[in-house]
């Protein structure tokens, strides 16, 4: 057996498992390195919402009227202090305010409120305010790194993390109305996440955090942020939103390559109808459940998102067409949207 000098030893350095570590951030993995630079690009606009909503007045003297406390979470999403949020987080309240990571306070303005999805945005007065990277949420699949961020029970900036369980999902809104193409996650939400982001590892936020099943652990949803950016602009624009109803609730869906091939269809993606609601204009145009909607007046409708988009306050009260598949069948309809304010 050879024996090593101490010269010799010197100049073979102990193997790396045995050596101290030079600097942390380089034991980081992807992962570690993927939250916390996502994090730290999107903390500083997350805030904190805090709300106050007068009771009704009591019956009696010893039951005076009260404010009621809440909070939630947001994210600025414009330099000029736009802020979104959960409807649910600011509908009725008779004061806003919003607090940044700095600890700034600042009474805020509701510029529109959408039960129907479930959000708001309000806008305060602030400089130097550090806006997001909106994503696209047709771009998430199932399984991939999200991150949430938000004020559970009023701990500021909470990071959790977890993966896109599923998407395409559909959620009832406080309106009693369903709301469609929501991501479920497993990134744990509580009570105070309500309206915070989700975001990738890229730090672009796909998602508003929206709701948690209870008892269950792991199931948590958000709404898409390509809805959101709709809303929110709408919002911005009007203070409300007039959209055209027709009363189906759908999922996003895969077209077989057989039927695409068959019909010489455009798109890939279409809509499954999961349910039609009694007496809306889709049954009175004959929309069955199963079917599968192509197009709507010859526009493609490849997913829930690009339908809400064509059922602007333009399309009310004028007939279209929807193409469908019923079975292997393609087929034509015509309907008629309503306001949707009617049906809220």
């Amino acid at each position: 057996m050879r024996r090593v000098s101490g010269v010799e030893s010197m100049r073979n350095p102990l193997p790396d498992s045995r050596l101290p570590a030079a600097n942390d951030d380089a034991l980081l993995d992807a992962y570690s390195q993927a939250v916390t630079a996502a994090a730290a690009k999107v903390s500083p606009s997350v805030v904190n919402i805090d709300v106050r909503q007068s009771s009704k007045p009591g019956r009696s003297r010893e039951e005076l009227p009260q404010d009621v406390r809440g909070s939630g979470s947001g994210f600025i999403f414009t330099p000029d202090g736009f802020v979104l949020t959960n409807s649910h987080v600011v509908h009725g309240a008779s004061r806003i305010e919003v607090v940044l990571t700095d600890g700034g306070r600042y009474e805020a303005e509701l510029i529109g409120d959408d039960p129907d999805t479930d959000l708001a945005v309000v806008r305060i007065s602030a400089s130097t305010l550090a806006p997001v990277s909106l994503g696209d949420s047709q771009q998430a699949k199932v399984g991939q790194l999200v991150i949430a961020i938000g004020n559970p029970f009023g701990f500021q900036c909470t990071v959790t993390t977890g993966v896109i369980s599923a998407l395409g999902r559909s959620l009832r809104s406080t309106s009693g109305r369903l709301i469609d193409s929501i991501i479920q996650t497993d990134a744990a939400l509580n009570p105070g996440n309500s309206g915070g982001p989700l975001v990738t590892s890229r730090g672009e936020v796909i998602g508003v955090n929206t709701a948690v099943i209870l008892p269950a652990q792991g199931i948590c949803f958000a709404i898409a942020i390509n809805t959101a950016k709709f809303v929110a602009s709408r919002l911005i624009r009007d203070g409300r939103i007039r959209r055209g109803f027709i009363g189906v609730a759908g999922q996003n869906i895969s077209l077989p390559r057989r039927v695409i091939r068959f019909h010489r269809l455009p798109l890939e993606t279409a809509i499954l109808v999961v349910s039609v609601e009694s007496g809306s204009p889709a049954q009175r145009a004959g929309l069955m459940e199963g079917d599968i909607l192509l197009a709507y007046d010859d526009h493609p409708t490849p997913g829930i998102d690009d339908l809400h988009l064509l059922l602007t306050e333009a399309t009310l009260g004028v007939a279209a067409k929807l193409t469908i598949l019923r079975g292997l069948e393609k087929r034509t309809l015509f309907i008629v949207p309503e306001d949707s304010a009617r049906n809220s």
